[in-house]
């Protein structure tokens, strides 16, 4: 019998463990189970794993030999013992349960490079080459900042659509799957070519410049109907203006911001 531990990878971990007790030809309470990947079933076929088990026979976890422990008082004739009830005495205990579900920790290495994959397994998918970079946060605000997706590339503009709004369902597929995956809400954000980065500095300087106007004819103004990525982006450059302030209003595809004088 191979007393050296295997790795074995099925779409379950049930069957990966019985397909790796097979391999041992031992039973399942003659081994430690340790779970190093759970898998994935995956999202609309996408991010598919298979579950990954390493399996440590007992036997091999000790260079002891293991003793029967003697119930016998001493002197006494001992009963003669048939081979099976020396091997339940021999027998190790059987590794706790709890091994069996050990929680996979992820680390943001890990975690980005799934995101990674992942939209570079969605681009394959719909025929565009490019090439997927990621930007992991930075500095004090990195724990709640969001992970960034740079798609790089040739004619990418079919990934923008009208204000952004096919970037936005790219991005909201790419994070199902990735939370998905990693079995926690992971916040990320897919960018093409530095795109929102300008059109958020393009947005800042359209609420600096009408707010000014507001403040100086003290009328009103309401901007365009955006998605709400843009509008908060609106709300926060003004957030702390002197002289105005914002309100969402409208409905649906219809909903843009208005920029009001402070009374």
């Amino acid at each position: 019998m191979e007393n050296d531990s295997i790795q074995v990878s099925a779409a379950t971990v049930e069957e990966a463990i019985k397909k790796g007790l097979a391999r041992l030809g031992l039973a399942r309470d003659r081994v430690t189970v340790q779970v190093v990947d759970h898998g994935s079933r995956g999202l609309l076929g996408l991010g598919a794993r298979d579950a990954i088990v390493r399996l440590i026979p007992i036997a091999a976890q000790s260079n002891e030999p293991q003793a029967a422990p003697s119930t016998v008082p001493t002197g006494a004739p001992e009963p003669p013992a048939s081979t099976e009830t020396v091997s339940a005495l021999v027998r190790p205990r059987p590794a706790p349960a709890a091994q069996d579900t050990v929680d996979v920790e992820w680390t943001p290495d890990q975690v980005a490079e799934t995101a990674r994959q992942t939209l570079s397994e969605l681009l394959g998918k719909m025929g565009i080459e490019a090439q997927v970079h990621v930007r992991q946060p930075e500095g004090k605000d990195s724990e709640s900042a969001p992970l960034t997706l740079d798609i790089e590339g040739e004619s990418l503009d079919i990934l923008i659509g009208n204000q952004g709004k096919v970037l936005n369902s790219l991005q909201y597929i790419t994070r199902l799957i990735v939370s998905r995956e990693v079995e926690r809400w992971v916040n990320l954000v897919v960018d093409v070519d530095h795109y929102k980065q300008r059109r958020a500095k393009s947005l800042q300087e359209l609420a600096n410049r009408i707010a000014e106007r507001v403040a100086r004819t003290q009328q009103p103004v309401a901007l365009e109907p955006m998605p709400p990525n843009e509008r908060r982006a609106i709300h926060i450059a003004l957030r702390d203006h002197p002289s105005v302030t914002t309100q969402s209003v409208g409905k649906g595809d219809n909903r843009k911001v208005t920029i009001i004088p402070k009374r």
